[in-house]
C-alpha cells in the first residue's frame, strides 16, 4: 500500500526525510525515483539527519564518485546511478550487499538498476508539483 506525502519547501523535504529515516535500519535499501531537480539529494539530507549525521549539509550528490558514506547513529551509503545502467552483477560490484550488512543504502536513480535492487526495498517516487513543492510516494517493493 502506497503512502503519499506533500512538501512545499526544501525545509519541509528535509524534515520529511528525517521522519522517514525512523523507518529505516541496517539492511534497508531505499530506491529514489525522480527527474533531475526533483529533490532526491535534498530528501537524502533529511534521511541522513534522521539517521544521526550531525550536519546534513555535508550530504552532496555522489554522481561522479557513485557512493558517499556518512557516519551517524546508523551508517548511510548514498549511491547515485545517474551515469550508469546496472544489472545484478554491476550492482554487486559496487558492494551493495556489504553496505547493507553495515548500514542503510539510499540509491538515487534506482530505476537504472532494472530489477537488480535487493528485495524487499523501499521505493520513493518524487514528483515536482510546483517550483518548491513535491509529492512523494512511498512503497514497499517485495
Amino acid at each position: 500500500m502506497s503512502e503519499q506525502f506533500q512538501t512545499n519547501s526544501v525545509e519541509e523535504t528535509v524534515a520529511l526525510g528525517e521522519r522517514l529515516a525512523g523507518r529505516f535500519d541496517v539492511g534497508d535499501c531505499v530506491g529514489l525515483l525522480g527527474d533531475l531537480g526533483a529533490g532526491k539529494t535534498v530528501l537524502v539530507r533529511g534521511i541522513a539527519a534522521g539517521l544521526g549525521l550531525a550536519d546534513e549539509r555535508l550530504v552532496s550528490s555522489p554522481t561522479y564518485v557513485l557512493v558517499q558514506e556518512y557516519a551517524g547513529r546508523v551508517r548511510l551509503y548514498h549511491v547515485d546511478l545517474y551515469r550508469l545502467t546496472v544489472g545484478g552483477d554491476e550492482l554487486a560490484d559496487l558492494g551493495i550487499e556489504e553496505m547493507l550488512a553495515d548500514g542503510v543504502v539510499v540509491i538515487e536513480w534506482a530505476d537504472r538498476a532494472g530489477g537488480a535492487l535487493p528485495r524487499p526495498y523501499w521505493r520513493i517516487t518524487i514528483q515536482p508539483t510546483g517550483q518548491t513543492s513535491r509529492q512523494f510516494t512511498l512503497d514497499r517493493v517485495l
